[in-house]
């Protein structure tokens, strides 16, 4: 089944349950999709492109309630977070931090990266490998301690 199948099916449950925070999260999505296909050459998404939308769209509710509670504004960061929780349910199976550590140990030994002037060849190897199932902040951290 498609993205834009299950998110429609999603849509429409959340409309019968009147949840309107996954309806909006869902309807963001549907939206994103949508101008993803219009733009450019158009047609259908990619698995990989899908997955990339979504963790956009992820991560941008996560940086959106990170800033409403650094300014000690809880009313304004429960929903991003609801909605960060609500797509993430259509992304792939996120990944612990040992599997990302395995992933980049095997990704360094591969390119045979020596120092942080590798880190850019590590990262983008690493990135598209683990596309929607680790946080780039992670990724990063990793690599860092790695490459240090």
């Amino acid at each position: 089944m498609s993205l834009q199948t299950e998110i429609m099916i999603a849509m429409k449950t959340a409309m019968k349950a009147k949840d309107q925070t996954a309806l909006a999260a869902l309807r963001a999505v549907k939206s994103e999709i949508l101008l993803a296909q219009t733009s450019g050459e158009g047609g259908e998404l990619t698995e990989e492109e899908e997955i990339k939308i979504l963790s956009k769209l992820v991560k941008q509710r996560k940086d959106s309630a990170a800033i409403y509670l650094e300014q000690d504004r809880k009313d304004l960061a429960l929903p991003e977070i609801d909605q960060a929780e609500v797509i993430s349910q259509f992304l792939p199976e996120a990944l612990s931090e040992e599997e990302i550590e395995k992933v980049v140990i095997m990704t360094i030994d591969q390119v045979g990266a020596v120092g942080m002037k590798d880190m850019g060849k590590v990262m983008g190897i690493v990135n598209k490998e683990l596309a929607g199932q680790a946080d780039g902040k992670t990724i990063s951290n990793i690599v860092k301690a790695k490459l240090s």
